[in-house]
Order: C-alpha cells, then structure tokens, then sequence
C-alpha cells in the first residue's frame, strides 16, 4: 500500500518491485530494479526514506527517515532509523542499525547486531554484537554481498513480471 502524507508520495521506479502487502508512506524514494517485499514499513515524514538501484529490503524490515545506497540488502525484521546505509553493503537479519549511524560502502551488519547511535560501520569491515563492535570481512564475505543482491534483482523481477507488485499507488 502506498499512502501520501502531508503532501509527500511515494515514487516507485517502473522496474522496481513493491509488494502489495508493503507499506510505503509520505517522502520515499524506490530506485530501479529495486525490490521491497511484504510487510515492510517504509515511512518517509521530515527525512525521506530512499532505496537505491538494486537494493532489497526483505519482509519486516522497517525504515524511518533512512537513506540505502546502491545494491544494498536490508534483511528481514531489521531496522534502519534515520540512518545512512552505503552502496553494496548489506544489514543483517534481525538487526538494527540507530538513529545517525552510517553503515559505509561495502559493509555488513551481522545478524540481531545493534549498531549504536552515530556510530560508523566502516567499509569492508562487518559490525557483529550487542553493541557492535567491527573486524575486517573476507573476499568471500564481500563476495556474497553481491550474489544476495544479484539473486533479490532477479527475484524482484520475477515477481513484478508475475503480477504480484504494485509500482503505482492506487486510484482511491
């Protein structure tokens, strides 16, 4: 469902997928090929919310005031509030990521990791615990950022193709 809210609309690119069951309100941005899944919250009121190309935000996942790069994964339940998440990075499953914080290009979440308020996740490193804390990714870590986005573009296209998204609000 896609919601107007003080004069703000969602705009969904054409070739991105936005579920029927996700909900997209006020001031968001979905980019091409990207893929929002159901019963995701993307609530865009004082500070947009902006899914980049080729990103995915898996089901559950909320986002307030958040801005995801280019080929960013956000996993399922997990929450970005207010937070700034770089380019072919990826937030684990059931994870939160705080009010200022910047996760940079190239990094990971780890799942049910907690990134603090302001902290910054940098590039190429992953962010894992309660607080987080970070240590340098392997090639093979980095690697699977980009086959976990590859495989959610590929998705999202099916599923748009099949009929099962919405990429305009509805008439009412």
């Amino acid at each position: 469902m896609q919601r107007e809210f003080e004069g703000d609309a969602p705009a969904v690119a054409p070739s991105a997928f936005v579920s029927e069951m996700a909900y997209l309100v006020g001031d968001v941005s979905v980019a091409d090929r990207a893929s929002v899944w159901p019963f995701v919250c993307l609530r865009g009121h004082g500070t947009p919310v902006e899914v980049g190309e080729e990103t995915n935000v898996q089901e559950f996942a909320m986002l307030h005031g958040a801005t995801l790069g280019d080929g960013v994964t956000v996993g399922h339940g997990a929450v970005v509030d207010y937070a700034d998440v770089g380019d072919r990075s990826l937030v684990g499953i059931g994870s939160a990521v705080m009010r200022g914080a910047t996760v940079e290009e190239g990094a990971v979440v780890a799942a049910n990791a907690v990134v603090r308020y302001d902290q910054t996740v940098p590039s190429g490193h992953l962010a894992y615990g309660v607080p987080a804390e970070t240590a340098p990714l392997t090639d093979d870590q980095l690697a699977e950022i980009d086959g976990i986005r590859d495989t959610y573009v590929d998705l999202g296209e099916r599923f748009r193709q099949a009929g099962l998204g919405r990429s305009d609000p509805p008439d009412d």
